[in-house]
């Protein structure tokens, strides 16, 4: 901070100079005129009192700012007393240093004298880091400010200058500064503080002449545009005449005219507008036979044709929502409830106007993965009708082209935007349900792969910019829910996957399958055939045997064909006068109307028929790509003096399954004699065992423990239950290790007729997503080591039943 020096030299009684709504920093050198009566009076005051002291004459130069006086001035030296350069006498006066104005005081002269206190103004020595940076800082605004004035010889100047006081007050020359921002670095004693202010002074200054230099810039090249244009089409309007004059005077409204007044008129985003009005511009300078035309005209058609500021509004009525997803679809809770959740949190986010969120909307993106039949597509239309939107079906299936996704450049012959853009211009609305079906069977070749291009569609955080090769403008997909649906989760690239939440249907339970045939299939079937509700009726009975007899399957679709046989076989049996309605279809009359039943369970079959009627042969749990389904394992011993030795594996099975079979056999031939086996047998002959549905390739881990009951039971001759089932992973030491898709085996035990089932414990928190009923009907046993399952899962032991199976083998 400045501070008032004690020195000799400290107090001075100097004349009062007054300056009228001007200020002189110390540095400066001003002219004065002299015709001016204090300006006079003063100057004098100082050559009187100089003729009894050494020096120049001083004078105190006071701003006198609308008739009051500041408190702070400026000790000048009168250098010269003259003529100025109109002829008028004057004085050439320059400032030395800062003095606080006082009391008044006597002196010679007219002149106002007063006593004043010289301010010591010295830096700190040497300069911080920080000062250097501001007077380095300072200097670079300087410059760059008269080097656009054209002083090159005051930038040398400015350089030059390193005292940071003198610095700060050569600002004082400058003519942008007001009186009163003068005023304020006069009264700031301290050389960084007055430096600071001064940067900052200059700072602020070059911006707005920046600003104010871009504006007339753009006013001017604005106002030429509009000037050129407008010369353009009148030239343009009478070419156009001249044109039409010659083709016999029938000229209707130009179609240029027509698309750009369809664009102005329409409610388009600004970005989109700016690119749709180039486009009318170059269709105006295109001739009626470039190519060029017919390509615009088709751009300019889609993107008028799309709705880019329509959309539905959502049903918030959440009790609504879920009956209407009830009524629709029997089970498949985990996707009604993801639905709900949705609305219920899209409902609270539009209640606190939270919309929009930098940009982006709530959209969702569901990927429903399960087996065939069980309701995926129908599930879409569900969602959309629970929502109240637009629901558009875009089918995947063997896509192999990335451009059926993100469309075509314009360039190319034919070209049309993608599937994702056609769905949107469909639907009408910019947020409605698109369901993308069979995302998995999505291919990729030289064309690119699809699924890639799918990245950005189904990525929350990207598509609410997504740009077509076709439209290339962006377009906001962010409010769009997006449903995909898969039947193998496997086939669905990791990095598209990722981006998608999945829900899983695992498929129906029985009970599940007659109350959709009831509410849903019967109804629809009977419709379909011509045929009345209170004429035919099909009761439960009949429905359930349709569904664990007739058809045997994860989903409903086969359930419904045999419905649609069943209604078709009454009607022309009553066509033909065979039969009366009205009719009531009952279990016992299937076989009379559709034939005997295709699915057994084995418990319902007779003992001798059963695949486990005969040691070595073990009922396994599988999840294939139509949903859960009953395996079985087949092993055998071959005779040791025709056959050979090693393990024999068929039944187009994987590397995994392999190893599993190779486990399975080494836990026997090291534990055979604890779990009283006559393992010798394992060593001279060989060891087949085989997967029936040999056409059907196999792999995976949770065939283990099958194998290794089927080989126990083979070797010691005790049969497998018939009513067991069994699932898991087995280690050498004879661990069972946890699996996945229990829900789908359980499902699948159950439709089989099965009663008892054999799971790893470490997949017991799994039987939470079974269905309840399903659980009832079931005895589940989960087990850690494969002797738990041998005790389950073999019958007891006979006396002569070990000979015979060797004796068989």
């Amino acid at each position: 901070m400045a501070t008032e020096s004690t020195g000799p030299d400290t107090s001075l009684a100097l004349p009062v100079l007054p300056l009228d709504d001007e200020v002189v920093l110390p540095g400066m050198v001003v002219p004065l005129d002299l015709s001016d009566t204090d300006v006079r009076a003063a100057v004098e005051a100082a050559q009187a009192a100089a003729r009894s002291a050494p020096g120049k004459p001083r004078v105190l130069l006071v701003p006198r700012i609308d008739g009051t006086y500041a408190g702070t001035g400026v000790l000048g030296t009168v250098e010269q007393v003259g003529r100025l350069a109109d002829g008028d006498p004057g004085a050439l006066i320059r400032g030395r240093h800062r003095v606080r104005v006082g009391a008044g005081t006597t002196g010679p002269g007219a002149a106002l004298w007063v006593e004043g206190t010289r301010i010591d103004e010295q830096a700190p020595d040497p300069l911080p880091g920080s000062v250097t940076e501001l007077v380095k800082e300072y200097k670079a605004l300087a410059t760059a400010w008269l080097r656009k004035r054209g002083a090159w010889q005051v930038v040398d100047r400015v350089q030059q200058i390193d005292d940071v006081s003198q610095l700060a007050d050569n600002s004082g020359y400058s003519p942008f500064l007001t009186t009163a921002q003068k005023l304020e670095l006069l009264e700031t004693g301290d050389p960084v503080a007055r430096l600071k202010l001064a940067t900052g002074q200059l700072r602020e200054h070059l911006a707005e002449q920046d600003v104010a230099e871009t504006i007339a810039k753009d006013v001017q090249d604005g106002v030429d545009k509009q000037q050129r244009e407008f010369l353009l089409r009148r030239q343009l309007e009478a070419v156009r005449k001249e044109l039409r004059d010659l083709k016999g005077g029938e000229g209707a409204e130009d179609e240029s005219d027509d698309y750009r007044a369809r664009v102005e008129a329409a409610d388009l985003p600004e970005n989109v507008r700016d690119a749709a009005l180039k486009e009318v511009e170059k269709l105006e300078r295109a001739s009626d036979q470039s190519p060029e035309g017919s390509w615009i005209r088709t751009w300019l058609d889609t993107v008028l044709e799309l709705p880019w500021s329509e959309r539905t509004e959502d049903a918030y009525d959440i009790r609504g929502a879920q009956a209407v997803l009830d009524a629709e679809h029997a089970g498949l809770e985990d996707v009604k409830e993801r639905i709900t959740e949705y609305l219920a949190v899209r409902k609270r986010r539009a209640d606190r106007g939270l919309g929009v969120v930098g940009g982006r909307r709530g959209g969702a993106v569901l990927a429903l993965v399960g087996p065939p039949g069980v309701g995926k597509t129908s599930l879409g239309e569900s969602v959309a009708h629970a929502m109240g939107r637009k629901f558009v079906r875009v089918a995947l299936g063997g896509v192999r082209d990335e451009a059926e996704i993100r469309g075509h450049r314009r360039t190319y012959v034919g070209a049309l935007p993608g599937r994702i853009v056609r769905a949107v211009k469909e639907a009408g609305s910019m947020n409605p349900v698109v369901l993308l079906d069979e995302i998995d069977k999505v291919g990729s070749d030289f064309r690119g792969d699809p699924a890639a291009a799918l990245l950005e569609v189904l990525d929350p955080a990207q598509n609410h910019t997504f740009r077509d090769h076709y439209l290339e403008v962006e377009l906001d997909l962010s409010d769009v829910v997006f449903l995909a649906t898969a039947n193998v989760l496997e086939a669905i690239p990791e990095a598209l996957l990722d981006r998608m939440e999945l829900v899983r249907l695992d498929g129906y339970t029985e009970d599940e399958k007659v109350v959709i045939a009831r509410d849903h299939l019967v109804p629809r079937q009977l419709e379909r055939a011509g045929l009345k509700a209170d004429e035919v009726t099909v009761d439960e009975g009949a429905l359930r045997r349709l569904a664990g007899e007739y058809t045997r399957e994860a989903g409903v679709r086969n359930l419904e064909r045999s419905i649609a046989r069943l209604l078709r076989k009454v009607a022309a049996q009553h066509e033909l006068g065979e039969a009366e309605l009205p009719l009531t279809v009952s279990g016992d009359g299937l076989r009379d109307l559709i034939g005997r039943p295709h699915h057994v369970p084995e418990s319902a079959q007779d003992p001798a028929e059963r695949r486990t009627a005969v040691p070595g042969v073990a009922t396994g749990l599988a999840v294939t790509g139509a949903g859960g389904d009953v395996l079985f394992v087949e092993a055998s011993l071959a005779d040791p003096e025709t056959g050979g030795s090693g393990l024999t594996l068929t039944g187009q099975l994987g590397d995994v399954m392999k190893e599993s079979a190779q486990i399975a056999l080494s836990f026997l031939r090291s534990h055979g004699a604890e779990l009283e086996l006559p393992v010798g047998d394992l060593k001279d002959r060989g060891v087949h065992i085989h997967f029936p549905a040999g056409a059907v390739p196999k792999d995976g881990p949770s065939a283990g423990v099958t194998m290794t009951t089927a080989l126990a039971s083979l070797l010691s001759g005790r049969l497998v239950r018939t009513d067991v089932a069994m699932t898991g992973e087995v280690s050498l030491t004879g661990r069972v290790l946890p699996i996945g898709g229990v829900k789908q085996k359980l499902l699948a035990a159950h439709r089989a007729g099965i009663t008892t089932v054999v799971i790893p414990k470490r997949n017991e928190p799994d039987l939470d997503d079974v269905p309840a009923e399903v659980l009832e009907k079931l005895d589940v046993h989960p087990v850690t080591d494969v002797r738990q399952v041998l005790e389950l899962a073999l019958s007891a032991a006979t006396s002569d039943s070990a000979p015979e199976v060797r004796a068989a083998a």
